[in-house]
């Protein structure tokens, strides 16, 4: 089969094509390669609800998990040595897109959303599964919490590639690409190179609309403005790049060979099914952006996606919409500290029930 149209289209547009998804049967089965050869996917995200999905959906990791419980190893080395084989192995297989690319075939690993507010340990993390995967293709996703920002710049500085996720607000991202700007020089002062190092900042898209929807059907708002907050919030995003990307400050380090850190369209899978199913990758066509999709979006944007207007001719109206948002009374602040609050709640929970789960599977093969 040839490369699908739609996303070959879109891959010429600026975005990379990565899927958001990931197990062991993905990979073995040959379902991954298929993806890159065929619908131009040249990246793969991971998270703890993703993981939890795969372990406790499929039978391959008995043989794993059963040695390690022979061992007696730890729950929580067995979840690390599980998840980073699993992200090794996509690595290796994502390896000749990183050489063709130079800056995709990238998978990424979370650190443990239960250290998301404790700098220290998240840099420790984040170095320790940086060592334990050891491939130059890989991603360490950081959340962008408060405490999470000094945790990038030390990573970065480090020389780590970061993925930092669960941004919500234009002005976090602010923050979030202060934070890798710092960590290059940081590393440049300390005589490190920085040629290599790659980041991508994970906006988070879908949820947004789902919260201030929500909150303007509370408000009596009117009806016209639902659908239309999380496009317009991840296009000031874009326009905040633009900017920062663009600063004397960025071509300094631009000069030492440092690559812009690209802004990533996460959670773009609708969550209200009265919206198009592409409504998240039409709108958001911009270079240098990458837009991680569940299959099922992929496939719908493969099917009958079409691109919607590029994101440098939003600006004006995504101010209007958020302010007309505003003006509604709708709380933007309150929004994205409730956003943040929940996705790490959401991934703790799902990172708890993956441990549960190879808890009971090493007590089961023992």
């Amino acid at each position: 089969m040839a490369q699908n149209e739609k996303l070959a289209e879109l891959s010429a547009a600026g975005v990379a094509v990565w899927l958001d998804d990931l197990s062991r049967d993905r990979i073995h089965s040959g379902a991954l390669q298929s993806l890159i050869d065929d619908y131009s996917v040249v990246g793969v995200t991971t998270n703890p609800t993703i993981f939890a999905a795969a372990i406790s959906g499929s039978d391959s990791y008995d043989d794993q998990v059963h040695a390690m419980a022979i061992r007696k190893v730890s729950v929580g080395e067995a979840l690390r040595t599980i998840t980073s084989a699993d992200v090794r192995d996509a690595c290796d297989l994502l390896a000749p897109v990183a050489q063709r690319t130079g800056r995709d075939g990238r998978v990424s690993l979370e650190v443990s959303p239960g250290v998301a507010h404790d700098t220290d340990a998240t840099a420790a993390e984040a170095a320790h599964l940086w060592w334990l995967v050891d491939r130059p293709n890989l991603y360490i996703k950081i959340p962008a919490t408060q405490e999470g920002l000094a945790a990038i710049t030390t990573s970065i500085a480090r020389g780590i590639s970061v993925n930092v996720t669960l941004i919500f607000s234009p002005e976090r991202y602010r923050a979030v690409m202060d934070a890798y700007l710092s960590g290059l020089e940081q590393r440049l002062q300390d005589g490190g190179s920085v040629t290599g190092i790659e980041s991508v900042a994970s906006f988070f898209v879908s949820r947004v609309d789902t919260e201030i929807d929500r909150r303007l059907d509370e408000a009596d708002a009117d009806p016209t403005l639902k659908g239309k907050a999380a496009l317009a919030n991840a296009q000031l995003a874009y326009e905040a790049y633009e900017e920062v990307f663009s600063s004397d400050r960025w071509r300094a380090l631009e000069a030492q060979g440092a690559k812009p850190q690209r802004p990533l369209w996460a959670s773009t899978g609708v969550k209200n099914q009265d919206y198009p199913e592409t409504l998240y990758i039409s709108d958001l066509i911009a270079p240098d952006t990458v837009n991680t999709m569940p299959e099922k979006t992929l496939k719908a944007y493969a099917d009958h996606g079409s691109p919607g207007t590029p994101i440098q001719q939003t600006y004006d109206e995504a101010a209007q919409v958020m302010k007309a948002v505003a003006d509604a009374g709708v709380d933007l602040d309150d929004v994205f500290t409730v956003l943040e609050d929940e996705g790490i709640e959401k991934f703790a929970d799902s990172w708890d029930e993956l441990t549960e789960s190879v808890r009971a599977q090493l007590e089961d093969k023992k």
